[in-house]
């Protein structure tokens, strides 16, 4: 019983701060979406600050089991989409915390940490151009930074998604299109011939 209250706590704030972001969210609106009294936030987690925390632990978590490092390009790219786009909310509280929404416990903790995924994510770029899956004509940290672009792009740019590619935002089409678009642009061959 406990442990599905606390869920039900953990996934109305992912809702909350997706919606408000971390300075807007109220630990009243969420007890009032979990359907709990707004004392138990602070029972099982300490108050705002420690359901932020767990969200990140819990985001942290999955982006390290994500993919395995033996997997091709294209489905890692599909492993980060679905895990971005499968999670909109929490996606919608990474780009709250981008844009500056970042509270001072635990931010610069986080903040390590996203450095030490990032500079990981270079170093498989890196190990996949060596190998010559991909292109060496585009910087490794380019490429990341194009795979963070297309996962958050239906997150923050919804409707530029949909009236420039003509496909829902964070849909199966979407998805498929990012995926086979950017493995051709960043093949070795280097996108000589555009996928449709």
């Amino acid at each position: 019983m406990a442990e599905r209250t606390r869920q039900k706590i953990l996934d109305a704030a992912a809702v909350e701060f997706g919606a408000k972001g971390y300075s807007g969210a109220r630990t009243a609106g969420i007890a009032a979406r979990a359907g709990v009294n707004q004392q138990l936030i602070a029972y099982y987690f300490g108050g705002k600050q420690g359901l932020l925390d767990e969200l990140r632990r819990r985001w942290s978590t999955r982006q390290e089991t994500l993919v395995p490092p033996e997997v091709a390009f294209a489905e890692s790219l599909q492993a980060y989409l679905d895990m971005t786009l499968d999670h909109l909310d929490l996606a919608r509280l990474v780009v709250w915390q981008a844009l500056g929404d970042d509270p001072g416990q635990g931010a610069e903790e986080a903040r390590s940490e996203q450095k030490r995924r990032i500079e990981d994510g270079v170093r498989r770029i890196r190990d996949r151009q060596r190998a010559g899956e991909l292109t060496d004509s585009v910087s490794a940290e380019f490429i990341v930074l194009l795979m963070h672009m297309a996962a958050f792009a239906p997150v923050a740019m919804p409707r530029m998604v949909r009236s420039v590619l003509g496909v829902a935002p964070g849909s199966a089409d979407y998805r498929r299109l990012c995926r086979e678009q950017l493995t051709t642009l960043l093949s070795r061959g280097g996108g000589t011939e555009a996928v449709r």
